[in-house]
């Protein structure tokens, strides 16, 4: 198995889990935070919707600068859509991963706002940080997700909302 077989066969397994997840943002609790701090539900959903979207990102470019590439989410308004936004993301992942170059892993990719670097890594060691994103912003989804009552399934096992 290469390196980028291994890369599609997490972003699948990935998937499955974050899209059962997604699918159980309530559309009307989407302005919902549990702290002043926090991102919104519909704020942290749409991230994690479109973060198999920086695979492509990271494969095909030397860097993200959000000084001159401001962050602009897509503003999702209900669950139906928001499925949709994952789904076409997951698909543009998937695409990037059929025709990547292995060989541009091992070059370097930084991300930065302006001057201030905030790391420099290989598109290897950025691919999986991109990976352990979806899982990071998931696990957040679920924390959101319990404390609005809502039963979440589990992600490498049963949660304790479901029965073995």
């Amino acid at each position: 198995m290469t390196i980028i077989q291994a890369f599609q066969q997490e972003l699948e397994n990935e998937a499955v889990v974050t899209r059962k997840m997604l699918a159980l943002v309530p559309s009307d609790k989407y302005q919902w935070k549990p702290h002043s701090k926090s991102m919104t539900l519909q704020q942290l959903a749409t991230h994690t919707a479109e973060l198999p979207t920086w695979i492509g990102m990271v494969l095909n470019t030397d860097e993200l600068d959000f000084e001159a590439h401001p962050y602009s989410p897509k503003i999702i308004e209900n669950t139906a859509d928001l499925i949709a936004y994952f789904d076409a993301s997951l698909k543009e992942g998937r695409e990037e991963f059929k025709n990547a170059d292995p060989s541009n892993l091992s070059k370097n990719w930084t991300l930065r706002n302006g001057e201030q670097i905030y790391t420099v890594e290989t598109k290897y060691s950025f691919l999986r940080s991109t990976l352990s994103q979806i899982i990071h912003h998931r696990a957040q989804l679920g924390v959101y997700l319990r404390l609005l009552d809502i039963p979440i399934p589990g992600s490498y096992g049963p949660s304790a909302d479901e029965h073995m």
